[in-house]
């Protein structure tokens, strides 16, 4: 959970390995304080969470992706676990820092707008106005790609 929420996040995995490196080893100095599996769970998806922020921000990795590059959705391709899907992913990777959090630990992960707020430690109107703005941008992206792709087929 820890290395593929980074991974997701960075989008680079010798970081994401960094990461989770980093986060395992401060379970093992701070373990004996979490009561719980549920503590446990918790504790790591939060620190896993600020640890790629941090990590994000000190590597000014924000993809910058254009258009053009993320791969065309195939009209017969199955969603069975969007987050993972090759478009999707890439579009969700253009999202800013703490939109994209919320999105992963929303979709990926499978919290609550409480849960995300209690991990990323934000107000819930925020993660609900994170995870609004950004469906709609990642909807309005995908329309665009469906366009383009309409106009390829209709010139080629």
């Amino acid at each position: 959970m820890v290395f593929s929420l980074a991974y997701h996040f960075l989008q680079d995995r010798p970081l994401a390995e960094d990461v989770t490196q980093e986060v395992f080893l401060q379970l093992y100095r701070e373990g004996a304080a979490l009561t719980s599996d549920h503590h446990v769970r918790f504790w790591l998806r939060k620190v896993a969470s600020h640890r790629s922020i941090d990590a994000a921000r000190r590597r000014k990795i924000r993809p910058r992706l254009a258009l053009a590059d993320v791969r065309e959705p195939a009209a017969k391709e199955a969603f069975r676990d969007p987050i993972l899907s090759e478009t999707l992913r890439k579009l969700v990777a253009t999202l800013p820092e703490a939109p994209r959090m919320v999105v992963l630990l929303r979709y990926q992960e499978d919290l609550d707008p409480t849960e995300i707020a209690e991990t990323i430690g934000m107000p819930v109107s925020t993660v609900k106005s994170h995870l609004h703005r950004s469906l709609a941008i990642l909807r309005e992206k995908m329309e665009r790609l469906k366009k383009e792709r309409l106009k390829k087929e209709m010139a080629g």
